[in-house]
C-alpha cells in the first residue's frame, strides 16, 4: 500500500488535506500527519491517521518523520523569511527517505508576478526542479477565508477598503484546495505544475456578496496602495507590516491572482467553492 504524509498537519490547510485523503478512501493507517506539536493533531490521531512530530525548523525530527512515506503533501510554511530555508530541509529529508512523488504548496502564477510572498516559493519550486523524486506544484491564488474572515470587520464599518480597483482574483476555499492537494498525491499520473483559481471575482463583487448575504450595505473604497498603508498603520499595524500587506493589494490590481485555468475543478472533480456560497456560509 502506498503512504502518505501531509507537513503541517495542525494548521488550517494540512488538516484539511489529512481529512481529504480520508474521504479518497485512504486507509487511516496508510496517512500519516505531521506537525510540529502532535499533540494538536489529536483529532486526527483519533481517526486511525499515524501522527509524527516534523518540525521545519529542527531538520533532526525530519528523517524519523519521513521513514516509510511513499508521497508527501509539503504544505508552505507560514513564516515569511524562513520557507525557503525551511523548505529546503523537508525537501532533503524526503529525498533521502525515497519519497517518490512531491506535492507542494505554491502560490499563482508563481513565475511571473510581483506578489510579495512569491519570492520563497519560486525558490522551492526551483530547488524542487533539482530534485530526482516527481514533484508537483500546486500554485494555489487567495484562500476566500482571507476575506470571509474580516466580515464582521467590513460589517461594523459598512465598507471593504482596498487598492486592487476591478481586478480579478481567482479565490477558492481551503477546502477545495486541499481536496485538490489530496487528488494531486493519490493521482496515477500528474503535472509538473497546476495554476489552481475558482470563479473570480472583484472586491466590489465580494462588498455585494457580503451586503446580499448579511442583508447589510458594505461597498467597496478603492484608495492608493500608499493610503491603504496609511489606514493600516492607523490601526495599530507596523510600517513595515503595513506596507507590506499594502502592496498585495498592488500586486493583485496587476492582475496576479487571477488565472483562467480550470486545473482546480479538474482536479477536484467539481466546480469550486463560489464567492456566493462562501460568504454566505460565513455570515
Amino acid at each position: 500500500m502506498t503512504t502518505y504524509a501531509v507537513t503541517g498537519a495542525s494548521g488550517q490547510l494540512g488538516e484539511k488535506i489529512v481529512r481529504a485523503l480520508l474521504d479518497l478512501h485512504a486507509s487511516p493507517f496508510d496517512v500519516i500527519a505531521l506537525a510540529r506539536d502532535t499533540a494538536k493533531v489529536e483529532d486526527l490521531a483519533a481517526l486511525g491517521v499515524r501522527t509524527r512530530e516534523a518540525d521545519y525548523d529542527k531538520p533532526e525530527t525530519l528523517a524519523a518523520a519521513l521513514e516509510g512515506v511513499d508521497r508527501l503533501v509539503l504544505v508552505s510554511g507560514s513564516e515569511p523569511g524562513k520557507r525557503t530555508a525551511q523548505h529546503a530541509a523537508v525537501i532533503e529529508a524526503a529525498e533521502a527517505a525515497g519519497v517518490s512523488r512531491i506535492v507542494y504548496t505554491s502560490l499563482i502564477n508563481a513565475e511571473d508576478t510581483t506578489n510579495g510572498l512569491a519570492p520563497e516559493h519560486v525558490a522551492t519550486e526551483e530547488r524542487l526542479n533539482t530534485s530526482p523524486v516527481e514533484t508537483v506544484a500546486l500554485r494555489n491564488s487567495w484562500y476566500l477565508e482571507n476575506y470571509t474572515a474580516r466580515i464582521p470587520g467590513y460589517l461594523e464599518s459598512g465598507a471593504i477598503v482596498g487598492a486592487a480597483g476591478d481586478a480579478l482574483i481567482s479565490g477558492a476555499t481551503r477546502q477545495d484546495y486541499a481536496e485538490a492537494a489530496a487528488a494531486a498525491l493519490t493521482a496515477a499520473t500528474v503535472k509538473p505544475a497546476y495554476e489552481l483559481g475558482g470563479e473570480a471575482f472583484t472586491l466590489a463583487d465580494l462588498a455585494a456578496a457580503v451586503s446580499t448575504a448579511s442583508g447589510t450595505d458594505v461597498g467597496y473604497t478603492n484608495v492608493t496602495v500608499e493610503e491603504l498603508a496609511a489606514g493600516m498603520q492607523a490601526a495599530g499595524m507596523d510600517a513595515g507590516t503595513a506596507g507590506f500587506w499594502a502592496s498585495i493589494d498592488a500586486s493583485i490590481a496587476a492582475g496576479d491572482l487571477y488565472t483562467e485555468s480550470t486545473d482546480l475543478a479538474e482536479l477536484i472533480g467539481r466546480a469550486p467553492t463560489s464567492l456566493a456560497t462562501a460568504v454566505a456560509s460565513a455570515v
